[in-house]
């Protein structure tokens, strides 16, 4: 059966292909991570066809600062200069993918929403899955006709520390991270506290997917999120070490349908504050 929901936001490479041969308005962007020790990209060589390479560490965050965390927001101008580059129009669907589980591919997602475009899909599994599906690729870089598009900042729900601390009295923080990085324990002198925002509840962004990196189906994401009362009942917050991961779980959740706001700044910014509680071990408090 046809999930809208979660196919407003998760296209399956079959869905995407279809769009394509329909001839509806796409633009595609591959999302690489360059890996800072070997300078090799997540995406290497082979492409969907069309699609316009985007860096997810360089045009999705601005540069780390202490006060607001390791990856911020970019600056709204100098994304709407990409965008433009790129070839984004407000009317086109835009769908990103990457090859690590859209672990980066999220991150572009909500940046690129919370920039105003309204219609952002995420290819679910990436290019391991398109490739899988036996569907057709490409080596040369796509190219774009570059646009006029005009952006805003704010149109997705966001907290910041006092917001995501009120959270845990009135609805649902949740802690992306793995767990080792919740529970915390000793910290090494000189560096950021080690633990989690007190009441916030662990829920790792890697539990969004399958051991082959396509997002868990419908019915399970429901299940995993409600046992932790994330059940569109009540307001839900996630964070993660800075804004990536958390922005994953917040995809997930959108695809059963239920809206949750991201705290950019997350534990990079929440730690580098002494003044902030801190929370260790296995529970939330």
């Amino acid at each position: 059966m046809h999930d809208a929901v979660r196919s407003a936001v998760l296209l399956t490479p079959a869905e995407l292909k279809s769009m394509m041969d329909a001839g509806r308005d796409l633009i595609i962007l591959a999302v690489q991570s360059i890996n800072p020790y070997t300078g090799a990209d997540s995406i290497r060589a082979t492409r969907i066809p069309g699609a316009i390479d985007t860096e997810a560490y360089a045009d999705f965050q601005s540069p780390s600062a202490t006060e607001r965390g390791a990856r911020p927001l970019p600056d709204i101008a100098e994304l709407q200069a990409r965008a433009r580059t790129w070839g984004l129009r407000p009317e086109a669907t835009i769908v990103v993918y990457d090859s690590d589980r859209s672990m980066v591919a999220a991150r572009a997602w909500w940046v690129l929403r919370w920039a105003g475009l309204p219609d952002i899909r995420v290819l679910d599994g990436g290019m391991p899955a398109w490739l899988v599906a036996g569907l057709p690729v490409e080596s040369v870089r796509g190219t774009a006709t570059p646009s006029m598009v005009e952006l805003t900042p704010g149109h997705m729900p966001e907290l910041d520390a006092d917001a995501a601390l009120a959270l845990v009295e009135t609805g649902v923080l949740l802690d992306a991270r793995i767990r080792p990085n919740y529970v915390g324990g000793p910290t090494p002198a000189g560096a950021p506290p080690r633990g989690h925002i007190p009441g916030a509840l662990s829920a790792p962004a890697p539990d969004n997917v399958t051991d082959y990196g396509n997002f868990a189906d419908s019915h399970a994401l429901r299940e995993i999120y409600a046992a932790l009362g994330a059940d569109g009942t009540r307001p839900v917050g996630v964070y993660c070490g800075a804004g990536m991961s958390a922005a994953h779980s917040v995809l997930a959740l959108a695809a059963i349908g239920i809206k949750a706001s991201l705290y950019v700044g997350s534990w990079s910014q929440w730690a580098a504050d002494p003044v902030r509680p801190v929370a260790r071990g296995g529970r939330p408090r």
